[in-house]
């Protein structure tokens, strides 16, 4: 049993910044073609996200088919969410 106030191996690990500092060094390991993908899918998935809660904040509840809390979760997810939202959660 580890006393209180005991640092271990996994507390070092677990910290934001060192998941951040192996995050953009895994990203910098990549080749430059691979970078503009990641990119790229990245970008897509916050530009669909954006204009999905865009929508759902200006669009009248009568026009959903769900609630609007529903969407807003859905839309939580990479391009699923939005991508559903665009097809089935609008009526007009």
């Amino acid at each position: 049993m580890l006393a209180l106030g005991h640092r271990g191996r996994d507390d070092v690990l677990n910290k934001p910044e060192v998941a951040v500092s192996r995050a953009i060094n895994e990203f910098k390991k990549l080749s430059p073609t691979r970078q503009a993908a990641l990119a790229a899918i990245t970008a897509w998935n916050l530009t669909l996200s954006i204009a999905a809660e865009w929508d759902i904040q200006h669009r009248p509840t009568a026009e959903l088919r769900g609630s609007k809390a529903f969407w807003r979760l859905a839309c939580l997810t990479n391009t699923v969410g939005p991508l559903s939202y665009f097809r089935w959660g609008r009526r007009a």
